[in-house]
């Protein structure tokens, strides 16, 4: 049985008639919640049983790994890391993997935020509407009682799933990798002052759910291009492709004056969760830029989509 039929048998529970542009049937009957859980979950498991999202996710998990090793190997003669100031940027964490291996963590992270978790969720948010549409299964999914705009918004909260996945993945990994090749205990933030290990994993989760929030706004942007062509490899490349634009327009100095509108501007910005006590001004002007970025390109995508002919 397709998708689009086993969304079609557990929508007849709720409704009748056929879909309508916006989100409802056009019987005019409410959609049963339980089917909307039901579309969501057929969205999750199509994106997670992909082997493309699989080999995103194993590339993500091998990262910490190789960081490990590299310094595990780099250290082995009692030799200090190699570069990275102070101050709490992701070189500097770097320093600090031998003491604690939780720190491992953080430097991940980092390394990981400006280009591979970015990528990845460019892939994904990139093929959500347009790979359907390739594959011309996209039809198919609004035979049932979906409407266009709760497709939409399934589609969204999948690729948000997979923008907290693919950050525990990178962060799991590290933790177990940190926890193998180097020793764990107290760490010392940024601030110079120390917190037990128990205070720093805590933290340590939080900075993975700041760093997972960080990617809302490209999954939006990443939708909304998805929207406006029926190639798949179009809108992942072009979605890739603005991904690394954007930052190398933050990197330029003469336009400084654009760098705060640009959503990868306050990404690194979870380094001062680190410090004690927490400063918070960057990260929830990220948070709120990223909010920004996810209700216009949201927008965006939902009235494209909404008129999209996909007759044919």
């Amino acid at each position: 049985m397709s998708r689009a039929e086993v969304l079609d048998s557990e929508g007849s529970q709720g409704s009748e008639g056929g879909p309508d542009r916006t989100g409802g049937a056009a019987g005019g009957r409410a959609v049963s919640p339980l089917w909307t859980l039901g579309l969501l979950r057929s969205e999750l498991v199509t994106t997670f049983r992909r082997w493309r999202t699989l080999a995103l996710l194993g590339v993500l998990a091998a990262v910490p790994v190789l960081i490990g090793i590299a310094i595990k190997i780099e250290t082995s003669d009692g030799g200090p890391v190699g570069g990275g100031p102070e101050g709490g940027g992701g070189p500097a964490f770097l320093t600090q993997i031998t003491n604690n291996g939780l720190f491992l963590v953080f430097a991940a992270l980092a390394a990981t935020l400006p280009v591979f978790l970015p990528m990845a969720v460019g892939v994904i948010a990139g093929d959500a509407v347009a790979g359907e549409a390739n594959a011309g299964t996209l039809r198919y999914l609004l035979v049932a009682p979906a409407g266009r705009t709760r497709l939409l918004l399934a589609k969204y909260a999948a690729t948000l799933v997979f923008c907290l996945a693919a950050t525990l993945a990178v962060a799991l990994s590290a933790l177990i990798v940190g926890a193998l090749l180097f020793p764990l205990g107290d760490v010392t933030t940024i601030s110079g002052t120390s917190i037990s290990f128990g205070d720093g994993l805590i933290r340590a989760v939080l900075i993975a759910l700041v760093v997972a929030a960080s990617l809302i706004g490209l999954a939006a942007l990443g939708l909304f291009v998805s929207t406006l062509t029926n190639s798949g490899i179009a809108a992942m490349a072009t979605t890739v492709g603005l991904v690394i634009t954007v930052q190398i327009l933050d990197t330029i100095p003469q336009l400084h004056g654009i760098h705060p509108y640009l959503f990868p501007h306050y990404w690194l910005s979870f380094a001062d969760l680190l410090r004690e006590p927490f400063y918070w001004d960057d990260v929830l002007k990220n948070l709120g830029l990223q909010g920004v970025y996810a209700a216009v390109f949201g927008s965006a995508a939902w009235a494209r989509f909404t008129a999209k002919d996909i007759s044919a």
